[in-house]
């Protein structure tokens, strides 16, 4: 039985191999200047290296050339496509018509995914970005679970089609906003957005015929989060969703640390296989959401919600208070080397003796718990107490009970 494909972001050649560490089939990646993650530090040596890299490990990556192109966008765009064509990119992930077709004449063997901003939302557009020569599209968020099912039970066999079931979701439809370029001079469809959605806003309305009579919408000492939506999260829904047969199941954030990556990828690569397994085994109805959204619970996010995929009308998917949850964890390091239970870690928050740690297996959902007991200076090998990370890249000496953990291991930190 052939498996859907777990796609996820890659932000960076780094994220990339932790992504393919915790489970990711493929990643997605972007440009340095053609999509609509420009802030992303995947650039063009680095995005050769992450293909060459993933094709050596049997992986695929997929590269997003999605902004919504000018004219004076073209020659830039031609130029692009001719180099993904050579460095063997799987994919190229486009949304605007026009560059669909300079990709068709440039590199006419390259497979064309439609992006989720084209706002695929009927098996009539499915059908037509068919017939233009997609080889898959992706859908957008909007879109209930009757609608997938419809558009996944009557499309050409050969279309594939992939969804998004993690991560963060843009107020816009589809992500087609305008209000960073209005209020900040940075063009979300230019790959450039300031994520205005989020900052607090102090909002009043006022009758048109009494100027005075202002009222002010529900706000605190920090305004209001009108515009902030919660993170997309269907962990529960993964049953369903793979009955339908998607092609591709993708997860959100580019710009996303490694921590996240590791806990969202590995927590869904484990869900998705016992599915598989419990199917085989004719145990379906045995799949406990309750194994995985623990651990989904210990990376930061604006509250999840499953959006519209099982309610079309839902209106729990506001994030009015602007406030990250689940703040119990966070990010405390990642392995680079080992000599025996020493390791090399790079450290990505304050860590000190006695510090509660959890290690995130890459082939189990079993977490190894320790606390810090030996820290040594990288430098001078004397032990030390505690550290921060004052630079980027900072590395430290960790005794860790635990032999054998692969580089790009990621160690939490219970706070």
């Amino acid at each position: 039985m052939k498996k859907v494909e777990l796609l996820a972001p890659a932000g960076s050649l780094e994220k990339a191999k932790v992504a393919f560490m915790y489970g990711a089939d493929a990643v997605y990646a972007g440009t340095s200047k053609l999509s609509l993650r420009t802030r992303a530090e995947m650039n063009s040596d680095s995005l050769k290296e992450t293909i060459e890299y993933a094709h050596s490990i049997g992986k695929k990556v997929y590269v997003a050339l999605n902004i919504y192109a000018q004219d004076e966008d073209y020659e830039e765009i031609e130029s692009e496509v001719k180099r993904l064509d050579e460095i063997g990119a799987d994919a190229i992930i486009a949304s605007d018509i026009g560059v669909i077709d300079k990709i068709k004449e440039v590199a006419p063997n390259m497979e064309i995914h439609i992006s989720t901003q084209a706002n695929t939302v009927s098996l009539h557009s499915a059908k037509v970005w068919h017939k233009l020569g997609a080889k898959r599209v992706i859908l957008a968020r909007e879109l209930s679970k009757e609608k997938i099912k419809y558009i996944m039970e009557n499309k050409p066999k050969e279309l594939e089609v992939e969804m998004f079931i993690h991560g963060a979701i843009c107020f816009a439809y589809s992500g087609r906003c305008y209000l960073s370029k209005y209020l900040n001079g940075r063009c979300a469809n230019l790959g450039d957005c300031a994520q205005s959605c989020r900052w607090q806003y102090n909002i009043t309305a006022t009758e048109v015929n009494n100027k005075d009579s202002v009222i002010n919408l529900d706000f605190d000492e920090k305004g209001t989060y009108i515009f902030s939506s919660k993170d997309m999260c269907l962990i529960n829904q993964i049953p369903c969703i793979i009955d339908m047969r998607l092609d591709s199941l993708k997860i959100e954030g580019r710009l996303k640390t490694d921590y996240y990556l590791a806990t969202v990828v590995r927590t869904y690569r484990q869900a998705i296989d016992d599915y598989y397994k419990l199917k085989e085994e004719g145990n379906k109805d045995k799949y406990d959401v309750n194994k995985y959204l623990p651990e989904l619970l210990k990376v930061k996010t604006r509250g999840l919600s499953e959006f519209y995929f099982s309610d079309s009308n839902n209106q729990d998917i506001h994030d009015f208070d602007g406030k990250s949850d689940n703040l119990e964890y966070e990010y405390g390091a990642k392995v680079i080397s080992c000599e025996g239970d020493i390791y090399t870690v790079e450290i990505k928050n304050k860590l000190s003796i006695n510090d509660e740690m959890e290690v995130l297996l890459s082939d189990s959902m079993n977490n190894v718990n320790f606390n810090i007991d030996k820290l040594y200076d990288i430098k001078t090998n004397k032990e030390i107490e505690t550290i921060n990370p004052g630079i980027k890249g900072q590395q430290v000496k960790m005794h860790i009970p635990y032999s054998n953990l692969k580089s790009n291991t990621i160690i939490r930190r219970k706070k």
